[in-house]
Order: C-alpha cells, then sequence, then structure tokens
C-alpha cells in the first residue's frame, strides 16, 4: 500500500494526527529531500528507514519501488512541502501503483496554493493552477495564451526568478491586472502582497525575495 502523505508548507505544527500515525507504521518512507524531511521526522519522533524519490532519480526506481509494494510493504511518499504530486514527484509511482493494483490513499492537508488563492481576495469560484512556468522553451506561447484565460490564475515561482515573471505578466497581462503574491506561508514573516502587477513588482522589485512563492493573478475580464 502507498500512502500519500502531505507535509507542512513551513509551520510544523501544519500535519495532520493521521499522517503522523501512517509514517510510524509505514515500512518505508520515500523522501523527495531526505535532509527536508529529516527535519519533520525527527520533530515528531518517527524512526523509520528513509530513501530518496525525485525527479531525478524516479524513472529509475519506480519499478523497484513497485515490485517492493507489491510484495506487501507499505510506503508514505512525502515531498519537501505540501501534497505530492502537486508540482513535486508522485504521478508517475501512483501511475504504476494503480496499474498494477496496488491501493493508493492520499491523505487530505496542506499545499501552498489553496491559502495564498483563498486570501487573495481574488475571485475563486473558478481558477486553473498552472504551477512553474516554462523557463525558456514555450514561455511566450504560453503566457499569450494565458493572457486570455478568464479564470483566476495560480502559479508557483522561485524568489530568483519572481520579479522577472512579474514583469513578463506585465507584459502580457497588462500593468493594471490585479494580482496577489503570497510567500512564506504559514511562516513568522508570511507576507501576502496585494495590488496591480505593477504595485506588486515595483514592491518585490525593490527588496530581497525570500521563501517559497505563490502568485495568484485575476483572470482577463
Amino acid at each position: 500500500m502507498l500512502y500519500i502523505v502531505p507535509s507542512p508548507i513551513g509551520n510544523l505544527a501544519d500535519i495532520t494526527y493521521r499522517a503522523v500515525d501512517i509514517l510510524k507504521s509505514v515500512d518505508l518512507i520515500l523522501a523527495e529531500d531526505t535532509r527536508t524531511s529529516a527535519v519533520l521526522l525527527q520533530h515528531y519522533q518517527i524512526q523509520k528507514p528513509v530513501t530518496p524519490y525525485h525527479q531525478h532519480n524516479e524513472h529509475k526506481i519506480v519499478h523497484h519501488i513497485t515490485e517492493q509494494l507489491q510484495a506487501g510493504k507499505k510506503m508514505a511518499l512525502l515531498t519537501d512541502a505540501g501534497t505530492p504530486g502537486i508540482s513535486d514527484p508522485a504521478f508517475l509511482l501512483v501511475r504504476e501503483c494503480v496499474k498494477n493494483d496496488i491501493v493508493v490513499e492520499c491523505l487530505p492537508g496542506a499545499t501552498a496554493f489553496v491559502p495564498a488563492l483563498v486570501n487573495s481576495g481574488l475571485p475563486i469560484n473558478r481558477f486553473c493552477f498552472e504551477g512553474f512556468l516554462p523557463l525558456k522553451k514555450g514561455r511566450q506561447t504560453f503566457l499569450k495564451e494565458m493572457a486570455a484565460e478568464e479564470r483566476t490564475m495560480v502559479f508557483y515561482e522561485s524568489p530568483m526568478r519572481l520579479v522577472k515573471t512579474l514583469n513578463d505578466f506585465i507584459q502580457y497581462f497588462g500593468a493594471d491586472r490585479p494580482c496577489c503574491v503570497s510567500r512564506e506561508l504559514s511562516k513568522k514573516f508570511e507576507e501576502n502582497k496585494r495590488g496591480s502587477l505593477q504595485e506588486v513588482h515595483d514592491h518585490f522589485n525593490s527588496k530581497t525575495v525570500k521563501g517559497e512563492i505563490v502568485i495568484v493573478v485575476q483572470g482577463n475580464e
């Protein structure tokens, strides 16, 4: 059996009792970054074998992991923060489990884009989650397509690329398009900056940006 276990996006208290119980009960924990997961596991006194499972090795080991699951092992998949599969590894392993009739159970829990979307103040009755933008190939085509999107749009971005991405949004969506940038969600220095794309761009262009970033942009009206 494979458990998909969401991990806190910042505050270690944002994990369910059930998630902790499952992590204590499995035979093996698959971790995107064993060092990051070690902090969480030590905090909750979870002592289980941990092995790396990330985008650089998943194609190589997915069949081996599947064979162990077929042999009766119970495993939990953890990513660095949030729900595995949301801009993080999980799809390949879940697909193989489904193909081989291995039970997969995904626990409800933390995911960064949900609080960012809800507290943005933008319409949330209809939205699309786009994850990370293409870095180079296909970026312009993608932005041109998204410029016509009528639903609220949600993106992930790194702090190093935030200002550049906001500048691209201004170019393709217009400087006056309402948006909200959330960073360090659930942490001590959480920030939710709301305003036009230009206002938010200018705000972050004048400071050093740190933390995980969620950008919420209003759709084309």
